[in-house]
C-alpha cells in the first residue's frame, strides 16, 4: 500500500470512544451554557415587556466614563468601583494580619491565646455581618473616632479574619510534622521555623481557599453602602435613584463585580499553577 493510501485510511479512522466522549462532553457543556444564558435573557426581556419598561442602554456608558475636551472624565460608577477596591485592598491586608495572628494563637500552647482567639472566632461567625457593620458604626466608631470608610474596612476586616484564620491555620497543619522536628533540630527559633520551613510550603495549600476569601471580601464590600460609603454598590443606587434605570444599572454593577471576582480567580490560578511548577 502506498504512503498516500496510508495517509487515506488514517483519515477514515474514527478518533477514538474516549476522544469521543470529551468531544460530546465539550459541546453539550456550550450548548447547555448557552440554553441557560438566553433562557435568563429570555426572561429578563419578557417580565421588562410585561412591565413596560423602556430600555435605555443608550444612558450608561457616560455613567462609566466620558470623554470631554479630550479629557477621560471617570463616570460615578468607576469612582465607586475605585472605593469599593480599596475597601478590598485594605481591608484584605488588614484581615490577612488579625488572621495569622488568630491562627497562630489557636496552634499556641497559651490556654488564654487559644480561648481569645475561640472566643473571637465564635462571636463573629456567628453573628451576621450587616449587625457588625452597625456596632462597629455606632458604637465603636464614636468611641474610637475613626472615619466611616476606616469603620467599613476594619469591620470588614475582622469579619473576612474569622474564615482566613482557619484556613491559614489549616495550611500550616499540613506542613509533615517532619520538617518541624528537622527545623528544631537545626536550632532554628519558632519565627524563623514559621518564616523559613512551614509558610513557603503552606503558603501554595492555602492559595486556592484565600483567593475564595478573598472574593467573597470583594461581594461583602457591597453591605459597606448601608452606613453611606459611596461604593459601587451605592453609586449604583444614587444613579438609579437620578435616572430610574433599574435593570440597566444594576446589571452594569453585576457585570463589573463579576469582571472583578472571575479575573481575580484567574490570577490566582496562574499563581497556584506557577507555585505547583515551582515545587
Amino acid at each position: 500500500m502506498s504512503g498516500t493510501e496510508n495517509d487515506v485510511a488514517g483519515l477514515a479512522t474514527p478518533p477514538p470512544p474516549d476522544r469521543m466522549k470529551r468531544m460530546w462532553r465539550q459541546v453539550s457543556d456550550i450548548l447547555l451554557f448557552l440554553a441557560g444564558g438566553g433562557l435568563c435573557v429570555w426572561a429578563v426581556w419578557v417580565g421588562a415587556a410585561g412591565m413596560g419598561y423602556n430600555w435605555q442602554w443608550y444612558r450608561v456608558p457616560r455613567y462609566i466614563y466620558r470623554v470631554i475636551e479630550g479629557e477621560l472624565i471617570w463616570g460615578p460608577l468607576m469612582r465607586g468601583l475605585f472605593v469599593t477596591l480599596e475597601i478590598t485592598l485594605f481591608g484584605g491586608m488588614i484581615a490577612i494580619a488579625i488572621g495569622l495572628c488568630t491562627a497562630l494563637l489557636r496552634l499556641s500552647r497559651s490556654a488564654s491565646g487559644y480561648a481569645i482567639a475561640t472566643i473571637y472566632l465564635e462571636a463573629v461567625r456567628n453573628t451576621p455581618l450587616l449587625v457588625q457593620m452597625y456596632l462597629f458604626y455606632f458604637v465603636l466608631s464614636p468611641i474610637i473616632g475613626i472615619e466611616r470608610f476606616w469603620t467599613g474596612v476594619i469591620c470588614l476586616a475582622v469579619f473576612e479574619a474569622s474564615f482566613i484564620a482557619e484556613i491559614i491555620r489549616g495550611g500550616i497543619l499540613s506542613v509533615e510534622r517532619g520538617q518541624w522536628e528537622g527545623a528544631s533540630a537545626l536550632g532554628l527559633r519558632p519565627w524563623q521555623v514559621y518564616a523559613r520551613i512551614v509558610l513557603p510550603q503552606a503558603v501554595p495549600i492555602m492559595l486556592p481557599p484565600m483567593t475564595s476569601a478573598v472574593v467573597n471580601l470583594i461581594k461583602n464590600s457591597a453591605i459597606v453602602s448601608t452606613i453611606a460609603i459611596f461604593d459601587l454598590t451605592t453609586e449604583g443606587r444614587n444613579v438609579i435613584a437620578e435616572t430610574f434605570m433599574s435593570f440597566e444599572i444594576w446589571f452594569t454593577v453585576a457585570a463589573i463585580y463579576l469582571v472583578l471576582t472571575i479575573s481575580l480567580s484567574l490570577v490566582a490560578a496562574w499563581l497556584e499553577k506557577r507555585s505547583g511548577m515551582s515545587r
